[in-house]
């Protein structure tokens, strides 16, 4: 039986991907081999010595110790792209917000008093003050282009708008699911004149903190709208304050309330809403948890953001054995011969590594007893051995 603890409220629709004769979830249990969260900070949360592995139900995972997991041959799990559509949505109704004014001249109809005929003379009155304009013809840079990045730049195409990437991490495979008529720019210095709209997509680590700042505002196009629905830290928002008061920026929208940004003309700021559906949640949470289950039950990985994707099918007949480890020379072959050693086959190997990591699944022809675990286990850099049978 797999223990399951939540530290957060998770989807019952990926919970149900925990069958109960194998599995027991709670959100208090002891000697844990998963845990399921989505925003609980476990900085600073005494990890179990049973935790096997961790599934984050969303994108990010700044708020889990991945070097602390990493150390213990624990791989994370995440579900990026799984609300891909919920945060492109919220993006496109923000470009909408900024260009059409639509939340300050809803403020202004709800504000009116009086007869109908006093209310509908005051509106055709104040109604110039809220002009604003189309999006077709306009430039759109996008900065990261992984799930969410890809599906905002497709539906600004369609919508008739040009649109220029950045992102210096992009994959192959990322790249086969954009559109040719996207530019690709060589430097986020050198988007920043050309565009109307700038959204981020990208995670706040050191390269991204202040990424938008008051230099670089300096470099904008005047008139510009700044989109963050990313995460808080990626802009500056002192400086963009400043550069809305000044006129130099347009409109700025984002996902994070602070007290900088409270009650500054042109800024849209909303409760964290970007994945915030039924949908978004019901989709990360099926994610994490039947990748979760596949590694307890099987060993195999993926969507890890520290250990390498693998998977191997599985035979009935064999025993498996998995092994986390450091990226260090001769690894496979000290398994190999303490292997041989205690009188077992090999019937099946696959080995990865994901920069200082790697992951080793071995099908043996035999039971694996506890002294070969124990061996296994006291070979440096050897980080958690595990045995499937």
């Amino acid at each position: 039986m797999n223990k399951i603890l939540t530290l957060n409220n998770i989807s019952v629709a990926g919970l149900e991907r925990l069958p109960r004769e194998n599995y027991e979830v709670a959100s208090e249990i002891q000697n844990p081999d998963g845990i399921l969260l989505r925003s609980f900070k476990m900085h600073d949360m005494e990890i179990p010595t049973s935790l096997k592995a961790v599934g984050r139900a969303g994108t990010g995972v700044n708020n889990i110790p991945i070097d602390k997991m990493s150390a213990r041959g624990i791989p994370v799990f995440n579900a990026p792209g799984a609300n891909a559509n919920a945060v492109k949505e919220l993006v496109l109704a923000g470009m909408l917000m900024s260009a059409r004014h639509i939340g300050p001249a809803w403020e202004f109809a709800k504000s009116q008093e009086g007869s109908d005929e006093e209310i509908s003379k005051a509106i055709e009155a104040g109604k110039k003050n809220f002009g604003g304009f189309e999006l077709p013809g306009k430039t759109l840079g996008v900065v990261g282009l992984g799930a969410i990045g890809r599906a905002i730049a497709k539906v600004a195409e369609d919508l008739g708008m040009k649109v220029i990437g950045l992102d210096p991490g992009l994959t192959v495979e990322g790249a086969w699911m954009i559109s040719s008529s996207v530019k690709q720019t060589a430097s986020f210095d050198a988007m920043l004149p050309e565009v109307d709209f700038l959204t981020f997509h990208v995670p706040l680590i050191d390269v991204t903190r202040n990424m938008l700042n008051a230099e670089r505002i300096k470099r904008l196009k005047k008139g510009v709208t700044i989109l963050n629905f990313a995460r808080n830290g990626i802009i500056d928002d002192e400086a963009m304050v400043e550069a809305l008061k000044s006129g130099d920026i347009y409109g700025y929208i984002n996902d994070f309330a602070n007290n900088t940004l409270k009650d500054v003309p042109n800024v849209v700021t909303l409760p964290h809403l970007g994945a915030s559906t039924q949908d978004a949640e019901d989709n990360c949470a099926i994610i994490v948890s039947e990748n979760m289950r596949d590694y307890l039950e099987n060993g195999n990985i993926k969507l890890s953001v520290n250990f390498p994707e693998i998977n191997m099918p599985k035979s009935e007949s064999c025993y498996r054995i998995t092994i986390a480890n450091t990226n260090v020379p001769n690894m496979l072959g000290q398994i190999s011969s303490l292997l041989a050693d205690a009188g077992l086959n090999i019937l099946d190997m696959v080995n990865k590594s994901k920069g200082d990591l790697a992951y080793t699944i071995v099908d043996v022809n035999n039971c694996v007893d506890n002294d070969v675990v124990d061996t296994l286990k006291n070979i440096k850099g050897v980080l958690a051995v595990r045995t499937l049978n």
